[in-house]
């Protein structure tokens, strides 16, 4: 009975070392999803599907290792202040006696693993992980630790959005980069995200001197300012994204309202109890959300195909007479 009790400890500590991975988060990186379709209908498709299909694998589970090890020096580093936090103080860092050294064992393994699935990929997206790697160590270490800054927290880590669009283009195209506009707006549009998110937790808390104690960066904003940011991100985003529809595909303008309307119904998510957004990999439990997501995918794919002849006329500057 001993040695049963004794094996299932054993396997309990196993887990923990596992879940601070958060294997569970890996459904984030379809965010490298986006910047594949992109390259396929800036560039065109693929010449060898099977080629194709293994960079993709390998592409998307590269991103996951790499993605975890950033979570595990995440949950080590910020083991002291998620004590203070209603639910992460259950997080095994902070309940349980874990290793550091076992720690960064895993650290280790998750990096060499994701390194190398990159290298099935090409050299530009080998660079673009060491570059999602160096945020982890940027947002996470000292005395960097840019996550304990004002505006700065939101800014660093959703960068990471904007690296996984060049991470899915460099999957199709190695030679070409995406445009600068659909960059910086994917990039804006993680910002917004992340700002709804801390929005979110913040209401969530509803202590400022608590939260302040959890996270170093809410000890200087406030709900107002959060919420004002987030606007503020929202405005750069649907304006950089606008600027790349209009500019590359003038059908696309018909799918504005609906972008509109996503980022809408995301900041009325962060006002529900306990909000997904907190949480954005349970983002898929929000159905009302899922169906706006894909109504806007289909409405994309018909207009990237069917062209809507009256709207030509936008394209070419035209005068008014003035009658002199």
């Amino acid at each position: 009975m001993d040695k049963q009790e004794n094996k299932a400890a054993g396997s309990a500590k196993l887990n923990s070392y596992i879940k601070i991975a958060r294997p569970d988060h890996w459904i984030k990186n379809f965010f490298i999803v986006p910047g594949l379709v992109l390259a396929v209908i800036l560039i065109g498709k693929p010449e060898s599907v099977g080629s194709f299909i293994v960079k993709l694998l390998a592409g998307f589970f590269a991103t996951c290792f790499i993605a975890s090890a950033n979570y595990v020096i995440n949950e080590w580093l910020d083991a002291e202040f998620d004590k203070f936090h209603p639910t992460k103080k259950f997080r095994p860092v902070v309940s349980e006696n874990m290793k550091f050294s076992l720690v960064m064992v895993e650290y280790g393994i998750c990096i060499v693993i994701g390194l190398a699935l990159s290298l099935l990929v090409n050299i530009p997206f080998l660079l673009t992980e060491v570059w999602l790697l160096v945020m982890g160590v940027l947002y996470n270490v000292k005395p960097f630790r840019t996550k304990d800054v004002v505006y700065l927290d939101v800014l660093s880590e959703s960068v990471n959005n904007m690296i996984r669009l060049l991470l899915g283009w460099f999957i199709v195209c190695e030679n070409v980069y995406p445009p600068s506009s659909i960059l910086v707006g994917y990039w804006m549009a993680g910002a917004f995200l992340m700002a709804v998110k801390r929005y979110a937790e913040y209401r969530m808390i509803n202590n400022p001197e608590l939260a302040g104690s959890y996270r170093k960066s809410f000890a200087k904003y406030s709900e107002a300012t959060l919420l004002c940011s987030s606007f503020f991100y929202a405005l750069c985003a649907t304006f950089l994204i606008g600027i790349f529809l209009l500019k590359y595909r003038i059908e696309y303008i018909v799918a504005i309202p609906f972008l509109f309307l996503l980022f809408c119904y995301y900041l009325y998510i962060a006002h529900k109890p306990d909000s997904a957004a907190q949480k954005p990999e349970k983002l898929f439990r929000e159905k009302k959300l899922m169906i706006l997501v894909a109504v806007l995918i289909v409405l994309f794919a018909v207009l990237t195909v069917v062209d809507i002849p009256v709207m030509k006329v936008w394209e070419n500057a035209f005068f008014i007479p003035t009658g002199r």
